[in-house]
């Protein structure tokens, strides 16, 4: 049976044919009762579409009948009523009529046009963040009622329709006459405003003009190393995962993206950010002062950038897999491979994909110093559980998340301990690929939810919500920027200009403080369901006593703690076959589908004494994330100064062969388009 949401979308998706239908029969019968209700309830659905249901625009542009299809349809039914319910001389009493609605239509599509141009204007080259670029002329854009056509030919027009209708209604044609007056005053008043955004005191910076600002901010700042993505909505947390570190180094930083949509979901960071949607905006990296490149994804766009010859590309990826996919042979177009420890080193070897071994670095996990270390078995009435799986990839191996096969059995087990707190962290891009995984990934939000209906307990008092309430609040004065609902690009920009000095700091301190009234607001008892971007994977690290999880990389970050974990093993394979293809698992213990092993490891974290794995985990630790000193931010550092030498090297190299194949004034020209480099 449809839900009701189903049933209101196929009722709203098949109310304008059946009031243009009804119109259409009022007007050819006559009927002047059925052709007011039609018409009003033609208005009401467009209303209700717009304000609710915007879902539904596109479904009807698929099926021809666009907003200016619906609207003209409207009242030319209207006016064709009009002539049928008047007497046979009405044609030249409303011709006028008939020319001012055609005026106003006409009117419509000059707005429009100028709209487009308008847009156009406003749609920069380059995007911006954190970066003062006031110097572009930025200013707020046009009000959003003159963007959006659809709802603007309904609520310019609605008073000539209005006036048809009480015309229809009354036998008067005054009504008509300044219905379509005043749409038409509106008409122009909106024209005018937008012809106004077109005069050259008033437009935005041109596209030469945001270019040379953009090449004169670089020679300013002097970028030495950049964090490079391209994705979708969803991998930003790719991305996020690294801003840290990247803010840490020495060096002055940059974020370089591809998408425009991109540049908001980024997380709050002090690092200035530039969106270059095209490649010939962005090969003016290659005569910057830019060094180095760190990509943290593979992306189809990344292959336009690492062609640039000045810079050196480096790939750290966003986590460390066990997974032969995580070795993709894409790697071997970086110049060097960063990975956390010597497990990863060997798992290019075998992988055979291209990546020579001295080209492979091992730096650790720099975002690894927020997880705490293992603090002994659990200490209240309640043992937390992380249950993380991973997403089911884009090959179809059934190996790669637990979801499918194994998610409900492992959960219900868990949740059959009267002693457990289960935290379920599924992956973001859960459903993405297989919709099995996300029914799956939705039937245990409901075993959870269920779960809690049927627990009690102590809550936490006013205070602890208060004070959660109060440390958001803090938190997302610094985080979040309040934008207009119609805010453009280039106001977000104007208003996401150079940040205050400290904020970075203040940040990290909020957080850590939102981090600890979160928790503390929380009932102990109480399973929780985590997918919000707060609070973060590590923070979750820190509250539970075990990880439930699939190979990937949430099991190599969570060894930093040296807690027990576990794994699911849904690929078909024996246990030890299991645990000599993933050396993830080595230190794990190991879950069937059926889950029938929750039991016996829930024991084996309340006493420590029947763990028999931790040295296992220790050691695994080092063989996966490095040893501990240097420290993995240390190392970080190092292998991106490293690289840098490599790239000005490089460029003087370059340098002197220009001189000997260009020499006198063609070498002056080459040469004085490369800037010094900083050491």
């Amino acid at each position: 049976m449809p839900s009701p949401q189903t049933v209101v979308k196929l009722f709203l998706a098949a109310a304008p044919a059946v009031a243009f239908a009804a119109q259409a029969l009022a007007a050819l019968r006559p009927h002047l009762g059925l052709l007011v209700a039609a018409t009003v309830a033609s208005l009401a659905v467009e209303g209700i579409v717009y304000r609710w249901q915007r879902g539904l625009l596109s479904l009807f542009a698929k099926a021809h009948l666009d907003a200016t299809v619906r609207h003209v349809l409207r009242d030319l039914l209207l006016v064709v009523g009009l002539l049928r319910l008047g007497e046979q001389d009405r044609e030249t009493q409303y011709a006028g009529l008939l020319v001012g609605l055609l005026v106003f239509y006409g009117l419509h599509c000059a707005i429009q046009a100028v709209s487009v141009l308008v847009r156009r204007s406003r749609t920069l080259p380059v995007v911006t963040r954190n970066i003062d670029a006031s110097a572009l002329r930025l200013t707020p854009p046009p009000h959003r009622l003159l963007r959006r056509p659809g709802e603007r030919l309904l609520l310019l027009g609605l008073p000539a329709t209005l006036g048809l209708l009480v015309t229809a209604a009354a036998d008067t044609s005054l009504y008509a006459a300044g219905g379509v007056a005043l749409s038409l005053v509106l008409g122009l008043a909106g024209l005018g405003a937008l012809l106004v955004r077109l005069l050259p005191s008033r437009r935005p910076a041109g596209e030469q003009e945001t270019l040379d600002w953009f090449d004169a901010w670089l020679a300013e700042y002097r970028p030495t190393v950049g964090l490079y993505f391209s994705g979708g909505a969803s991998s930003a947390y790719q991305a996020n995962m690294w801003l840290e570190s990247i803010a840490q180094l020495d060096g002055r930083p940059i974020i370089v993206l591809r998408e425009r949509f991109m540049v908001q979901k980024i997380a709050a960071t002090d690092i200035p950010i530039v969106c270059l949607p095209k490649v010939a905006t962005l090969m003016r990296l290659e005569h910057s002062t830019l060094q180095v490149l760190i990509h943290p994804s593979n992306s189809g766009k990344t292959s336009q950038v690492v062609r640039i010859p000045t810079i050196r590309h480096t790939f750290v990826n966003h986590g460390e897999s066990d997974k032969l996919s995580s070795c993709n042979p894409y790697a071997k177009a970086y110049d060097e491979v960063w990975v956390a420890g010597p497990a990863a080193r060997e798992r290019y070897a075998m992988a055979e994909v291209g990546v020579e071994d001295k080209d492979v670095v091992e730096i650790g996990r720099p975002q690894l110093d927020a997880v705490l270390p293992y603090a002994g078995p659990p200490a209240g009435a309640f043992t937390t559980v992380l249950y993380a799986p991973t997403w089911e990839g884009w090959d179809g191996n059934p190996g790669n998340t637990s979801v499918v096969e194994a998610g409900e059995n492992l959960v219900r087990a868990l949740l059959a301990d009267p002693g457990v707190r289960l935290l379920y962290k599924p992956h973001p891009l859960t459903g993405s690929v297989d919709p099995r995984a996300g029914a799956a990934d939705e039937r245990i939000r409901e075993l959870i939810r269920a779960a809690n209906r049927e627990r009690t307990g102590p809550r936490p008092s006013a205070d602890a919500e208060a004070e959660l309430a109060r440390r958001t609040g803090e938190l997302d004065r610094l985080t979040v920027t309040a934008f207009r609902p119609d805010a453009d690009t280039l106001e977000r920009m104007l208003l996401q200009g150079t940040p205050e000095p400290g904020r970075a700091d203040a940040v990290t301190r909020a957080t850590a403080a939102w981090e600890e009234a979160y928790w503390a607001s929380l009932p102990e008892w109480e399973h929780q369901i985590v997918i919000a971007a707060r609070p973060a994977l590590y923070s979750c690290f820190n509250q539970a006593d075990l990880l439930i999880s699939d190979v990937s990389s949430v099991i190599s970050d969570f060894l930093a703690s040296g807690k027990p974990y576990a794994v699911a093993n849904t690929s078909g394979m024996e246990e030890v076959a299991f645990r000599a293809a993933f050396p993830t698992v080595v230190a794990a213990t190991v879950l069937t589908p059926d889950a029938a092993g929750v039991p016996d490891l829930l024991r084996t974290v309340r006493n420590p004494d029947l763990d028999d794995l931790a040295e296992e985990r220790a050691a695994l630790k080092v063989r996966l994330l490095g040893t501990a000193e240097p420290s993995s931010q240390e190392r970080f550092n190092a292998a991106t100064q490293a690289l840098c030498a490599k790239a000005r090297d490089h460029r003087a190299r370059m340098a002197a062969r220009l001189a000997e194949d260009f020499p006198g004034q063609r070498h002056e020209e080459i040469t004085s388009r490369r800037p010094s480099l900083p050491a």
